[in-house]
């Protein structure tokens, strides 16, 4: 217990990600006996344990959104390309909900006399 104890405050170890900012990368260390992990060296001798690099999708794309300031100087063909994609995205959902909605009215037509009326009025309200 106290060999863990010590490991977890050793000198230098950071345990959240704003430490490592302005730190430079000295060395990316795989962890033996844990694929994917690894240990990062910073070139000031601090260092953090990593799991691997397999985000969730919406963590990526999250993260595309989040550091959009810092990385589309770098990557605007890539933004480019990913406005293209999240525009067309969106446009397939709003369908896909519209499509959703008409199809629970047509299924329940037959079921609810009354909410053929009640669409009428609600199409009148609109006009």
């Amino acid at each position: 217990m106290e060999k863990v104890a010590f490991a977890q405050r050793f000198p230098g170890l950071l345990l959240d990600w704003k430490s490592l900012e302005s730190k430079t990368v000295q060395a990316v260390i795989p962890l033996t006996g844990k694929p994917g992990a690894a240990v990062i060296v910073c070139s000031d001798g601090t260092f953090t344990v990593v799991p691997a690099l397999s985000p969730e999708p919406w963590a990526l794309g999250q993260a595309l959104v989040d550091a959009r300031a810092q990385l589309e100087p770098a990557h605007q063909a890539a933004y480019e390309e990913y406005d293209r994609l999240a525009k067309k995205d969106k446009e397939a959902l709003r369908t896909a909900r519209l499509e959703k909605i008409l199809g629970a009215i047509h299924n329940n037509l037959a079921q609810i006399p009354e909410l053929k009326e009640r669409l009428k009025e609600l199409v009148k309200e609109w006009k």
